[in-house]
């Protein structure tokens, strides 16, 4: 039977279960990824696991997130994930040396095999045609201890590329018009395949743009077939031995079918607040933009910067437009410098920046009040860039350079009159630069792992108990990001490894006093509506309102990796049977799971609660193996009961 190349990895290394959509399925991890936002508490979980070194065939640390040395913290998480990594044999980026997706793609990615990332965005590694996965940094920790990681068996969606993009159109716009077609949900529950000829016109660097964006539909991953593309970004990486061949059997099926002529896609623009909110370029055209950004974790390679250096070639930045570069990772800077593209943009009056997150993650770059910014990152959730009621959109590498060139928002085939398009061609061979990697060693499984006074222990979680009475502290509507539950940027971000500390920044943006009604009410639940928990894979968003007595989340329909971490630290992840229930719960009502422990242990899927003594049935679809660790309080716990009971 001809199987398509996502049935093709899965059965490679599938651990147990069925490829049936919707059954769980556990698969052999080769790669784990972590990066500094999720790597301490990660490291912390794994270490509470006990284990003298990983056990998975290749894991790295990438700080690249919590970058801003404001004070002693993110310094001493840096010294401590260093340590950390030496001591259990974890490949270490140092700061500065690139954002965990460019760097990975460049140094270790290998076609055919599998990783698991803490970080929302690993699909990107799409580039190099693996099969990458975003997740829980809980999950990520049980990897690195070589268990295999369990998930819904996804849909594959198809996708037929045919054509060629045009001048002045790039990867970005192509996952816009994705977007455009999908919105932000309308690829949940599955793994995008792309096929058919127009592939092999998109290079590496492209496929890991659109691969890295595929999270924002939704979507588990996304999988590019490795052809000679594949193999050229290998070999001029240095790395030519790990290529191979992998396709689509001919004649292959898919579970649902799309098709996408490139040379039909024109410049796009995702307007605020949100990746789905796509319109043409030409419809915003003229808009005042007040800063651009190139760069972060999506469109950082050499080609975007190079295409965005020879664009603003001889020319300057608008007046009152600030002018920003993000290298992906430092490899990428070194050879654009070396390619004659540094200048230009100095001149131009860019700001180049070290290589890391940056402005993606509210590190810094926050643009000003009711100013207009135009970035090519992967997200514009409201408020994620630092500013409260921000205007951020999201748009390519060409629509930026034009667009700052201009101080509007400029369609860059109207530079078309102007100049030639500058196509810009990867080298044959890159200049490659390891400096910036500590490789594991038996020397460095000696290092003492060193802890600063930031790091807190990961907390205690109580089992489910038999009756639960709880208040409901919060209610919000659709599409509710984990940007919005526990938000990102300076302040925030260098709390990850002190969940008391950062437990008083749940849900701040929209409800400053959330985290002392909590305390004050004991047991309480969070409703919602569709799509709860979309965007980054930060557990934080499930431990913080753990430890602050969030006990069960009810909404319409959950995003799939906050599902999972609701799950891994003991909030039961409750869904509506009857939408219109929704309207029936408000803030301050009283819930009460009666003899829940019982019917969980039961395997029931609906459960019978009351709301303000009212009846009410709600639905709980997890797995067995999930059930298992609601009922322990928490992964975690679960984990540690099979120890003990293992002898």
């Amino acid at each position: 039977m001809a199987k398509n190349l996502t049935h093709k990895i899965l059965e490679a290394h599938l651990e147990k279960g069925r490829l049936i959509p919707g059954e769980e399925i556990a698969i052999r991890i080769d790669h784990t990824l972590l990066q500094d936002a999720t790597g301490t508490m990660a490291m912390l979980e794994f270490e509470a696991l006990g284990l003298d070194r990983v056990k998975v065939g290749l894991a790295a640390q990438y700080v690249d997130h919590n970058l801003l040395q404001t004070d002693n913290k993110n310094a001493d998480d840096h010294r401590y994930l260093q340590t950390a990594c030496a001591r259990y044999g974890i490949h270490f980026s140092r700061p500065g040396n690139g954002v965990s997706h460019q760097v990975h793609m460049e140094r270790f990615g290998c076609p055919g095999l599998t990783m698991i990332g803490a970080d929302s965005h690993t699909p990107g590694a799409a580039g190099v045609s693996m099969l990458a996965i975003g997740a829980g940094g809980m999950d990520v920790a049980l990897a690195m201890a070589g268990m295999p990681y369990n998930f819904p068996c996804p849909k594959v969606l198809g996708v037929k590329l045919t054509g060629e993009l045009p001048e002045w159109v790039s990867a970005k716009d192509v996952i816009l018009e994705m977007l455009r077609r999908y919105d932000v949900k309308g690829c949940v529950g599955k793994i995008i395949e792309y096929y058919g000829p127009g592939v092999r016109t998109l290079s590496a660097t492209d496929r890991e743009t659109i691969g890295n964006m595929g999270t924002e539909l939704g979507a588990t991953s996304t999988v590019f077939p490795s052809d000679e593309r594949t193999r050229a970004y290998l070999e001029a990486q240095g790395r030519g031995e790990h290529w191979k061949e992998l396709s689509a059997d001919e004649g292959a099926t898919y579970d649902e079918y799309a098709e996408l002529d490139l040379s039909q896609v024109e410049p796009l623009i995702a307007c605020p607040s949100s990746p789905g909110n796509v319109k043409t370029v030409r419809e915003v055209a003229g808009t005042k933009v007040d800063q651009v950004i190139v760069g972060s974790s999506v469109n950082s390679s050499f080609r975007d910067l190079m295409v965005t250096a020879r664009i603003a070639e001889g020319r300057h930045s608008a007046p009152d437009t600030s002018f920003h570069i993000n290298p992906g990772s430092r490899q990428v800077l070194e050879n654009v410098a070396d390619q004659g593209g540094v200048m230009p943009l100095l001149l131009a009056g860019a700001r180049i920046h070290q290589s890391g997150c940056l402005g993606c993650i509210g590190m810094g770059q926050a643009p000003g009040t009711g100013q207009v910014s135009l970035r090519t990152f992967p997200r514009n959730f409201p408020g994620r860039s630092g500013t409260v009621d921000d205007k951020v959109y999201l748009c390519s590498p060409e629509t930026a350079a034009a667009s700052a060139l201009k101080g509007v928002i400029t369609d860059p085939r109207d530079l078309g009159a102007e100049m030639d398009y500058p196509r810009v061609h990867d080298p044959e061979k890159y200049l490659v630069d390891e400096s910036s990697i500590i490789f594991p060693s038996d020397e460095l499984r000696r290092t003492e792992v060193v802890r600063g006074p930031n790091i807190k222990p990961f907390p205690d979680l109580d089992p489910l108990p038999e009756d639960l009475r709880a208040v409901v502290v919060l209610k919000v509507e659709d599409n509710i990001s984990t940007d919005t539950v526990m938000p990102a940027g300076n302040r925030v971000l260098p709390l990850r490894s002190n969940i008391d500390a950062i437990s008083e920044f749940v849900y701040y943006q929209i409800a400053p006093d959330f985290h002392r009604e909590c305390r004050d009410l004991g047991n309480v639940v969070v409703v919602g509506g569709d799509n709860y928990g979309q965007g980054s894979s930060r557990e934080h968003a499930a431990l913080a309102p753990r430890h602050l007595g969030v006990r069960a989340k009810i909404v319409k329909s959950f995003a799939r990796i906050h599902k999972a971490n609701l799950c891994n630290f003991g909030i039961l992840p409750l869904v509506f049977r009857n939408p219109d229930d929704y309207g029936r719960i408000s803030k301050g009502s009283k819930v009460e799971f009666p003899n829940i422990r019982t019917q969980l242990e039961s395997g029931a899927e609906e459960i019978e609660i009351r709301v303000d003594e009212e009846p009410m049935t709600v639905v709980l679809e997890v797995s067995e193996r999930q059930r298992s660790h609601l009922i322990a309080g928490g992964t975690l716990n679960w984990v540690r009961e099979q120890v003990i009971q293992g002898g």
